[in-house]
């Protein structure tokens, strides 16, 4: 599997582009651009300059800072688009508000199929296992791929995802980190929706938020 990180629009998120490397199936992760230009000299001109093939474009939520790019990608590729159920109402018509509240022109047709816990996307013989992660928003999901996992804005290197929008939840956060994330193997890489690629351990040991609450606990007793 490979992966390419490319850091897009206004609020430098983390679009990521996943492939096989012998089929070039792919799937696209929060396609972030927030100009037709800017998309097309980098997600769509990876695409086309590496032959891939999209699957799939996979938003980790629903804020518009993650999603502005569906559309334009969606056109060009045929792929559709995936978003948990709960997200699922920040896409379309109904999004256009949050999209102007982030200072984003461009927004996101509605999703063409919903997101739950435990379900598998499929790129060629591997596959991205669902986890429902609320906090951030009511539908955030994080996603499985061999020794790593895709966590938009639910853990940062250092943070985590803020909580203060509509629909945020620090608890359900905090819970979500508890009980899906920091109980992943320590050598997981953790790609989150904007900074450093980070790991599980790292995280573990010096992230204040996860300091505070003791999630790291289990492993120093």
């Amino acid at each position: 599997m490979i992966v390419k990180i490319l850091k897009l629009g206004a609020f430098d998120t983390n679009c990521y582009v996943i492939w096989d490397e012998v089929s070039r199936r792919t799937i696209v992760i929060d396609p972030a651009f927030s100009t037709v230009s800017e998309g097309k000299t980098t997600v769509l001109k990876l695409i086309q300059t590496n032959n891939l093939s999209v699957d799939f474009i996979v938003n980790t939520h629903g804020h518009a800072d993650h999603t502005c790019g569906n559309g334009l990608v969606k056109k060009a590729t045929g792929a559709p688009i995936l978003i948990h159920e709960l997200d699922a109402p920040l896409l379309g018509v109904s999004g256009q508000e949050w999209a102007s509240l982030f200072g984003i022109r461009l927004t996101s047709p509605p999703s063409d199929k919903i997101l739950h816990e435990g379900d598998k996307i499929p790129i060629e013989e591997t596959t991205l296992t669902v986890l429902h992660t609320p906090g951030h928003t009511p539908g955030g999901i994080s996603l499985i791929v061999e020794n790593s996992v895709f966590v938009g804005d639910t853990l940062f290197k250092g943070s985590i995802g803020r909580t203060d929008f509509p629909g945020g939840s620090y608890e359900q956060i905090i819970k979500s980190l508890k009980e899906k994330i920091v109980v992943l193997p320590d050598n997981f890489v953790v790609y989150p929706g904007h900074g450093p690629v980070t790991t599980i351990g790292e995280e573990k040991r010096t992230n204040s938020y996860l300091l505070f609450e003791g999630l790291y606990a289990q492993d120093r007793e």
